[in-house]
């Protein structure tokens, strides 16, 4: 007997038959989403100044995204980046690995 197994994309929006699914980031996780033709055109549009303003992260093995700075990463840096986050309201230990969380956080800030 054989048999036949149809796959269908809904419009994850509105329901109807969606024409492709889209995989987009926003703080640090991805997140995909089945959309017809109208409804990615306006994701599009409605992400393209920042998508245009924005700097491409290249994916490492395991689609994880490479350091924030390579400051941020070094860990002569280590006590600079524990002041900056305890003056600026995150809660870090004294000792120990500072969060990369944190350590994004300190490199975006150093870049601004």
């Amino acid at each position: 007997m054989a048999q036949q197994t149809i796959i269908k994309l809904l419009d994850d929006l509105d329901g109807s038959e969606a024409s492709e699914t889209i995989v987009f980031g926003l703080d640090g996780r991805t997140y995909e989403i089945d959309l017809n033709e109208k409804n990615a055109a306006k994701l599009r549009k409605a992400l393209e100044s920042y998508v245009d303003k924005g700097r491409k992260m290249s994916q490492t093995r395991g689609g994880r995204r490479g350091a924030a700075s390579p400051s941020a990463a070094s860990s002569g840096d280590t006590a600079q980046i524990r002041a900056w986050a305890k003056e600026n309201g995150y809660e870090v230990n004294d000792r120990g690995r500072v969060p990369a969380e944190i350590k994004e956080a300190y490199g975006k800030a150093k870049v601004a």
